[in-house]
């Protein structure tokens, strides 16, 4: 039996490296899982859109989809968002089902990537117990999400860092420059901004100012195609493509199409 395709739903953006970030996270989990058709699709600014892709997939015979958010949190997005895209898009493609997989995060592969750009971006191991974190994230008003990045930032100190502060770039406070003179004030003899954030963009580089102007030591990479997300996107597919036929039900009544 063909395994279902994966379509990896991104936000997109006006900057063209959003769009080949997503395409290059695409191309190694594709990689990574021979068999599987990997496809990628955008919410909005950049093509191919998400209901060009589930169009052309259904004209070629595709019974049977799982669309994957490249989401770190569950905030508006995955739980509005991204259902009435996929309903709206399917709408008129009564033969395809498309199965919502969960976001990406949380999860402890999310925060080895975020070690792997630190440690790419010059802090060494022994950096660790002189240096303060700054958990940057783009921003949402969604209480849920900006609760879920703060967890984050606990369980994150406590594997050895002097300390991890979130941040966000829009929506909530504090804001990146203001997190990273905290940190200073504090006594953090080195401060180290990690982007919490999958591909580059406005918000991505809104926090890249915010660490300039506050002078941090270090800002770490977008976590990109790392491997550690790649082999997150293969476990958010393979766990809903084995999932069990009552939560695919259960997908396909929240996406308002027959069981």
């Amino acid at each position: 039996m063909t395994p279902a395709p994966l379509l990896l739903v991104a936000h997109g953006s006006r900057d063209p490296r959003h769009a080949a970030t997503v395409l290059a996270l695409r191309e190694e989990v594709a990689a990574a899982l021979p068999g599987v058709r990997v496809e990628a699709g955008f919410l909005d600014f950049c093509v191919p859109g998400v209901p060009q892709v589930l169009e052309r997939l259904a004209a070629e015979g595709v019974r049977d989809v799982v669309a994957l958010p490249l989401l770190l949190t569950r905030a508006f997005h995955a739980k509005a968002d991204i259902p009435a895209v996929l309903r709206a898009a399917t709408a008129g493609l009564p033969r395809l089902r498309v199965r919502q997989a969960r976001v990406l995060g949380p999860s402890p592969l999310l925060t080895a990537a975020l070690e792997r750009r630190l440690h790419e971006a010059g802090l060494a191991p022994g950096d660790r117990s002189p240096t303060g974190i700054v958990l940057a994230s783009a921003g949402s008003s969604d209480p849920e999400a900006s609760a879920v990045i703060a967890a984050i930032a606990r369980e994150w100190r406590r594997t050895g860092w002097c300390a991890v502060r979130p941040a966000f770039a829009s929506a909530s406070l504090p804001r990146v420059a203001d997190a990273v003179r905290a940190l200073r004030a504090e006594g953090a003899r080195r401060v180290a901004v990690a982007p919490y954030v999958l591909a580059p963009g406005r918000l991505p580089d809104r926090i890249a100012c915010g660490a300039a102007e506050g002078g941090a030591d270090v800002l770490a990479g977008v976590l990109g195609a790392a491997p550690e997300v790649v082999a997150l996107v293969v476990r958010r597919y393979g766990q809903e493509a084995a999932a069990p036929a009552a939560a695919s039900a259960e997908l396909r009544a929240a996406l308002g199409r027959p069981a």
